[in-house]
């Protein structure tokens, strides 16, 4: 099994590279912490995703420490391997479902893909591994449902997926910003559709997500169409809304996977201390070892 990391983000709200940001006592990063996770669940390979200019970077941190550990390959996303002219002033990535097809000859087996800057928790990787291991439908596709409760931040809104469901598979996501507010959640959908308070337990994705190697036939026949639609100094090509419609087309369906994972990430500079902390606290208790990869 494979797992596709998406690092190539801007970090914009985070005001840096949060990807490489220390929070483990040995300067781990979050992405050390989800690739160990991984690899304990069954990941026997991994696929990075990142921008070019940042690959001396990864190489020389996270790549020295996973060289002996799993099967590491480097993926460039840039905006030179499109079938349109990119404005040459565009710097921000074409988004998450481009960043996918960049790796589409390096992935030729079910595969899971995470954010290179959230931390997951092992039951999270447990359960997509369970997935793929034994998926033979190559149209099945599966999302790791998180309670809404368990992955805020006390410093400001985040962007979570909301999960409606019957039968165990997703028959709609909501992308929405949901904030915390008098201990009520409120979620706003990115569309400017109206605000709705949702439960502590209402399942949402943090963009953990298990597909076959199908998803690139698909995402590649879409591209083009897209890019021609789109506003090419602002568009971004997200996975959500391609498996949201493909699913809405009958093309997949989507299992929703229920995790008790809690979510630790650094949307916010704010934020760092507590995952930090957070860390701290599960390696006293015997979670992860003090030194990650020793």
């Amino acid at each position: 099994m494979t797992l596709v990391v998406l690092a190539a983000g801007m970090g914009s709200r985070y005001g840096g590279l949060k990807q490489i940001e220390p929070i483990g006592p040995n300067g781990e990063f979050i992405i050390d912490y989800s690739i160990y996770d991984a690899i304990r669940a069954g990941f026997d390979k991994v696929v990075m995703i990142i921008k070019e200019e940042n690959y001396d970077i990864f190489k020389e941190t996270i790549g020295k420490r996973l060289e002996d550990k799993v099967e590491l390959t480097y993926v460039f996303q840039n905006n030179n391997n499109v079938p349109v002219e990119i404005p040459s002033d565009r710097v921000k990535p074409l988004g998450t479902a481009h960043a996918i097809l960049c790796c589409k000859d390096s992935v030729k087996e079910n595969f899971a893909i995470i954010n290179a800057d959230d931390f997951y928790g092992y039951d999270s990787f447990q359960k997509i591994a369970e997935f793929l291991k034994n998926n033979i439908d190559e149209n099945e596709y599966a999302v790791v449902g998180y309670h809404a409760i368990n992955t805020i931040t006390d410093n400001g809104s985040v962007k979570r997926g909301v999960c409606s469901s019957e039968n165990g598979y997703l028959t709609k996501l909501t992308e929405c910003k949901i904030e915390k507010s008098n201990q009520v959640l409120l979620a706003t959908p990115l569309s400017r559709e109206e605000s709705f308070h949702i439960d502590n337990d209402q399942l949402v994705s943090m963009n953990m997500l298990g597909f076959t190697p199908k998803l690139f036939d698909y995402l590649e026949s879409r591209f083009e169409s897209f890019l021609k639609e789109s506003d090419l100094n602002t568009c971004e090509y997200l996975i959500p809304e391609v498996v949201s419609e493909e699913m809405n087309k009958g093309l997949v369906k989507v299992k929703v996977l229920d995790t008790t994972s809690k979510w630790y990430g650094v949307t916010y500079k704010e934020d760092k201390d507590e995952v930090v902390n957070a860390i701290k606290d599960m390696i006293d208790s015997g979670i992860y070892p003090n030194n990650l990869w020793q």
